[in-house]
């Protein structure tokens, strides 16, 4: 019992730090409906930075907070490719991704950087009397919970009013006088913040930071994002955000599942297609369900008028 109860949180809390960064992929492709690929650069570029910082000796709490700065510039590029240069969201995304591997190498040195001798945040919490078991979980939700109230709140400012808006109807929002260049530079700057603090927060999680961590998170984040609004419908921003929590840790559970029932973890990539065809076509399925309920009704009233 206690080796299933420490499996399910150690999910729980892998579920609770990808979340951040699902946050971050619902800002770009729901509220921004723009399709970003930086996430598989800026994801373990928060990793890389937050290695590099750690082992040099700075505190981890400050190493950490400055990674969300370098995950701003990665998205900024990305949406001054699209904006300025009028190169394609996609192709804009992919090269964005593409220099990043080059530069996460430099910021590493190398292609894995080990942190198991090294203080993190999770030792600091331990250091200070949380037990190794807690402080993980701990930390976690403490971080969704800020990260969830701090979008939520942004999102119903003017300016976030504007962002959703460029997303929506960028014609019309343009025609009101706002600049939807900047928006889309900021708020692809601002989820690719929250990829990078995931990925810092994943590499002192797991004890090292690798250049291939970053591959096939943009996918892990909408299979989260999707699967989030299967369950939860976005009808508000905080229900999107919410969303985007739930589907993380749901997703993550189900990874889980995958591998007890023995699949490979060469086999994951094929399970995540699979959870987000799975996540896609319920919504049409539940319609054509309800659609062939309704004719049969039909076809039930007739026959008894016919009667």
């Amino acid at each position: 019992m206690s080796l299933a109860f420490g499996a399910v949180i150690r999910v729980l809390e892998q579920g609770l730090v990808y979340a951040v960064m699902a946050v971050g992929v619902y800002l770009s492709s729901r509220v921004l409906d723009f399709p970003d690929l930086t996430v598989d650069g800026s994801f373990p570029m928060g990793a890389a930075i937050a290695a590099r910082l750690l082992t040099v000796g700075v505190h981890p709490f400050a190493g950490t907070l400055l990674v969300p700065v370098a995950g701003f510039f990665a998205g900024a590029a990305t949406g001054m490719l699209n904006t300025k240069l009028r190169i394609s969201n996609l192709l804009a995304g992919i090269l964005t991704m593409t220099a990043l591997y080059s530069v996460n190498l430099r910021i590493m040195g190398r292609a894995n950087v080990p942190l198991l001798r090294t203080g993190t945040v999770l030792t600091v919490l331990q250091n200070k009397g949380i037990p190794p078991g807690v402080s993980a979980f701990l930390l976690f939700c403490i971080v969704v919970a800020v990260v969830k109230l701090v979008i939520d709140l942004f999102l119903r400012t003017e300016f976030g009013l504007a962002l959703r808006a460029t997303g929506d109807n960028e014609a019309m929002i343009r025609s009101l006088g706002v600049n939807t260049d900047s928006m889309k530079i900021m708020g692809i700057g601002l989820a690719n913040a929250l990829v990078a603090l995931s990925g810092a927060l994943v590499a002192q999680y797991q004890g090292f930071a690798d250049i291939g961590m970053g591959i096939g998170t943009v996918v892990a984040g909408l299979a989260s994002v999707i699967i989030g609004e299967a369950i939860i419908p976005p009808r508000s921003v905080g229900m999107g955000t919410l969303g985007a929590i739930i589907g993380s840790i749901i997703y993550r559970f189900a990874v889980f599942l995958a591998l007890r029932l023995g699949f490979a973890p060469t086999d994951l990539k094929l399970v995540t297609a699979v959870l987000v065809i799975a996540a896609l076509s319920s919504k049409s399925i539940k319609q054509r369900i309800d659609n062939s309920e309704r004719r049969k009704a039909v076809r039930d009233v007739g026959t008894e008028v016919s009667l």
